[in-house]
C-alpha cells in the first residue's frame, strides 16, 4: 500500500467535500468523520468510480462509530442510507449525489469497496489496512479486532465443560435456596426457579451470562454462586474472587449487595462451610479501569494476555454498561482457567461508547433456547425443570445464559410501567401513568408513578427544589455532635434518595441549561448559599479518570466543608458504608450533578427519580432510554413532558446498533 502522503482532492471530489463541510457546519456530522475520510483519501487512490464509493463508507462509518455501532452493514448504504443518520431525505440525497457514480446494490459496494488498497477483506493477504471488509460489513480495524478476540473467548468459555460432581450440587443448592414463598408460587406456578438454575448453569462452565431486570435478584442469585463455588472447590481457601462493575459507585453497590446477601447465607449454612471467613478474603468491587491497571494517557492496561489477571472467579454487574474495547481488554487480560460471570439488564441502555455487547451476547436469553443436553444437566444439579417452551437448539452461548424473570422488588406502577414500556406497549404505559396522576390527591401510597404531561420549566425547578431540601437543610444544620464521617454520610445518602434524569446534554431540557437553572432556583430559595464554582453542597460528577486521586468518571460525590482545615472544601463520595474524600481543588474534570443523563445513572437507584424527557424526538430519544430512567426508581418516579407526543415516539423507537459479534459468536 502507497505511503501516506499530502492529499489534494481533485475537481471530482469539490462538490462532496463542500457537501462535507456544509453537514459538518449543520451539526449532522463530527468534524472527526470529515477527517477521517480525508485521512483515508491520503492511503492510496481516492478518485474516480472507485476513490467515491470508498471515501464515502469511510465518513459514514465513522459517524456511525461516533453513534455507538461497531461496523457499517454495507446493504444499508445499497438501500435506504438516510435512516442510518436520521438525517432530513434531503441532506443524504445531496451528499450522495455529489460522491457519484455509486453503487446500486451490495454486490457492487462489495466490489468497489474490495478493489480499495485502503481496505483489507478478510482471508486476503493483510497489509494492515485500516478498514476491514469482513462479509458484508465495513470496519475501523480496532473494531474488527476487539469484536473479532471477543467472539473468539466468548465461544471457547461457552463450549468448555468442567466436570461437576451433580448430586453434591443438589445437595448445596437446596441448602443455599429455601423454597418460593406462597405468595410466589401463586404467581409463577409453572416456572422454575431461574436463580436456582442459574447457579447450576453457572457452575459447569467458564462463562456465564445472569440477565434479568430490577428486582430479579441478579446480586441475591450470584451471592448463592460464590458460596456454590466454595463449597464444591477443591481447596476454598485458595479461590480468588474478584468483583468489578464499570463505575465506581456501580462496584460499591455491587460489593454492599453481596456481602448483604453472604451474611444472610453464612447463619443457614452453619457450620457446613466457614463462609465468612472465606468471603472475607474477597477485596473490595473495584472498576474495570482500576481492575485491569489502566494506564493515564494511554488505551493499555496493566494486565493482558502477556500478563494476566490473578484470578478464579470474576464476576462483572452491570455489564450492559461494557463498551466494546473493555470487553475485549478484558477477556484479552482473564485466563482460561478463570470463570467469568456477566451479570446485567439487557433492556437497558447500550453503553455510550461503541458496542452493544450484552445485548449481542444475550439476544436469545428471552427464549431460552436449551438444547436436551442442558435439560438433563439442569434437572440432575438443581432439580429444576424447565418448561417446554424455553426449548430449543440454541448455541453454545445460549446454554450458558440465564434469564431471571421473576421480579421481587418492582411490582405495583413503577414495575408496570417499566414493563409496558420495554413491550413498547404505549397504551398500557399511559394508562399506568394516568393512573397515578388520578391518585396522587386521594391515595399518596399509589403515587408511585406520576406524569406532568405539559410541563414547564419552572414546574422542573420546584420539583428540584423539594428534592433536594432535605440533605440542604441537613448540611446546614451541621454535625450536631455526630462524628464527622457519619454525618457526611447522612448528607449523602440524603442527596442519593433523589435525582433529575435527562434525555440530553444540552438545551433547556438538557444536563448544562437544567443544572444552572436548579443552582439558582436553590440560590434564591436560600439552600445554597456562596458563589463562584465551589460552594458548601455542590454535588459534582467527575468525568475523567483521574488516577492520581483516585476518582473516576462517572463518581458522584458532594462539597463539604473540611474539618481539619477551615475556610476549605473537599469532595466527599460514598463507597458502600464509607466515605472517601480529596480537596476539591484537586478535582479538575468535573461539572456539577443536579441532574444527569440517563446514560450516566446506570447502575445508581434513587427513592425518587425525575426523567425530563425534551420538547422533540430525535435518534437519542428511545425506548431503552426511558425502561433505564424509569428502572432508576425505587419508590417514587417522575415524569415530565413539554410535549406528551415524544413519550409515545420514544416508547415505539428502539436503539439498535449495527454489529457483526453475534454471527462471528455463530460462525
Amino acid at each position: 500500500m502507497n505511503a501516506p502522503s499530502m492529499y489534494h482532492p481533485d475537481e471530482s471530489q469539490a462538490a462532496f467535500w463542500m457537501e462535507v463541510e456544509r453537514l459538518t457546519e449543520a451539526g449532522e456530522l463530527r468534524r472527526l468523520s470529515g477527517a477521517f475520510a480525508r485521512f483515508i483519501a491520503t492511503l492510496g487512490p481516492a478518485a474516480g468510480s472507485v476513490g467515491m464509493p470508498l471515501l464515502l463508507a469511510a465518513l459514514v462509518l465513522s459517524e456511525l462509530e461516533g453513534r455507538g455501532h461497531s461496523c457499517l452493514l454495507l446493504s444499508d448504504l445499497a438501500g435506504d442510507a438516510n435512516a442510518l443518520l436520521n438525517w432530513m431525505d434531503d441532506d443524504w440525497k445531496a451528499l450522495a449525489r455529489s460522491a457519484k457514480p455509486l453503487p446500486r446494490s451490495l454486490k457492487g459496494w462489495l466490489e468497489k469497496l474490495g478493489a480499495c488498497e485502503q481496505v483489507w477483506q478478510v482471508g486476503q493477504l493483510d497489509y494492515d489496512q485500516p478498514l476491514v471488509l469482513d462479509g458484508d460489513r465495513l470496519y475501523l480495524r480496532r473494531y474488527w479486532r476487539d469484536e473479532t478476540l471477543i467472539a473468539g473467548s466468548v465461544r471457547a468459555r461457552a463450549l468448555e465443560r468442567r466436570d461437576v460432581d451433580t448430586p453434591a450440587v443438589r445437595r448445596w443448592l437446596d441448602l443455599l435456596f429455601s423454597s418460593p414463598a406462597q405468595s410466589d408460587l401463586a404467581g409463577a406456578a409453572a416456572q422454575p426457579d431461574w436463580q436456582k438454575l442459574a447457579c447450576a448453569v453457572a457452575l459447569r462452565g467458564a462463562l456465564a451470562i445472569i440477565t434479568g431486570g430490577p428486582g430479579t435478584g441478579k446480586t441475591y442469585t450470584v451471592a448463592r454462586l460464590l458460596a456454590l463455588l466454595f463449597a464444591t472447590a477443591q481447596d476454598p481457601a485458595r479461590q480468588r474472587v474478584a468483583l468489578a462493575a464499570p463505575t465506581g459507585k456501580a462496584a460499591a453497590r455491587l460489593k454492599q449487595s453481596i456481602d448483604k446477601a453472604l451474611s444472610e447465607l453464612a447463619e443457614r449454612v452453619g457450620d457446613a462451610l466457614p463462609l465468612r471467613e472465606l468471603t472475607g478474603r474477597m477485596g473490595a468491587a473495584r472498576t474495570l479501569h482500576s481492575l485491569l491497571g489502566a494506564r493515564p494517557d494511554t488505551r493499555s492496561f496493566a494486565y493482558h494476555r502477556g500478563n494476566p489477571l490473578e484470578v478464579d472467579v470474576l464476576i462483572v454487574d452491570e455489564a450492559s454498561m461494557v463498551h466494546l474495547e473493555m470487553m475485549a481488554s478484558l477477556l484479552d487480560a482473564l485466563p482460561p482457567t478463570a470463570t467469568l460471570i456477566l451479570l446485567g439488564d439487557k433492556d437497558q441502555l447500550a453503553s455510550v461508547e461503541a458496542g452493544a455487547v450484552l445485548g449481542d451476547l444475550c439476544h436469545s436469553a428471552q427464549a431460552g433456547n436449551y438444547d436436551a443436553e442442558t435439560l438433563d444437566y439442569i434437572r440432575a444439579a438443581s432439580g429444576e425443570i424447565v418448561p417446554p417452551e424455553y426449548l430449543g437448539e440454541g448455541g453454545p452461548l445460549a446454554q450458558q445464559t440465564v434469564m431471571l424473570r421473576h421480579s421481587r422488588r418492582f411490582g405495583g406502577p413503577i414495575g408496570r410501567l417499566a414493563l409496558a414500556v420495554n413491550a413498547g406497549d404505549v397504551d398500557a404505559a399511559v394508562a399506568v401513568l394516568r393512573e397515578g396522576a388520578s391518585h396522587r390527591d386521594n391515595a399518596p401510597d399509589n403515587a408511585a408513578v406520576r406524569w406532568i404531561e405539559h410541563a414547564q420549566p419552572a414546574q422542573l425547578l420546584a420539583l428540584a427544589v423539594e428534592g433536594y431540601r432535605p440533605y440542604l437543610e441537613l448540611l446546614r444544620a451541621g454535625a450536631l455532635g455526630q462524628a464527622h464521617e457519619d454525618w457526611v454520610c447522612r448528607v449523602l445518602r440524603e442527596f442519593e434518595a433523589f435525582r433529575i434524569l435527562c434525555a440530553l446534554r444540552e438545551g433547556e431540557w438538557g444536563v448544562q441549561g437544567l443544572n444552572g437553572a436548579i443552582e439558582g432556583r436553590l440560590e434564591n430559595a436560600g439552600l445554597v448559599l456562596g458563589s463562584g464554582e465551589w460552594y458548601v453542597g455542590r454535588p459534582v460528577m467527575v468525568t475523567r479518570n483521574d488516577y492520581a486521586t483516585g476518582v473516576y468518571n462517572g463518581d458522584i460525590g458532594l462539597t463539604l466543608p473540611d474539618p481539619a482545615r477551615p475556610g476549605s472544601l473537599r469532595v466527599w463520595f460514598l463507597e458502600g458504608d464509607k466515605v472517601r474524600s480529596v480537596l476539591a481543588t484537586r478535582l479538575r474534570h468535573v461539572e456539577t450533578a443536579y441532574a444527569m443523563t440517563v446514560h450516566k445513572s446506570q447502575g445508581s437507584e434513587f427513592a425518587h427519580t425525575v426523567l425530563a424527557l425534551p420538547k422533540e424526538g430525535g435518534a437519542v430519544l428511545a425506548r431503552e432510554l426511558v425502561y433505564t430512567g424509569i428502572t432508576r426508581a425505587s419508590r417514587r418516579f417522575t415524569l415530565t413532558t413539554p410535549a406528551p407526543a415524544v413519550l409515545g415516539e420514544a416508547i415505539l423507537s428502539r436503539t439498535h446498533r449495527a454489529s457483526g459479534l453475534r454471527g462471528m459468536i455463530e460462525r
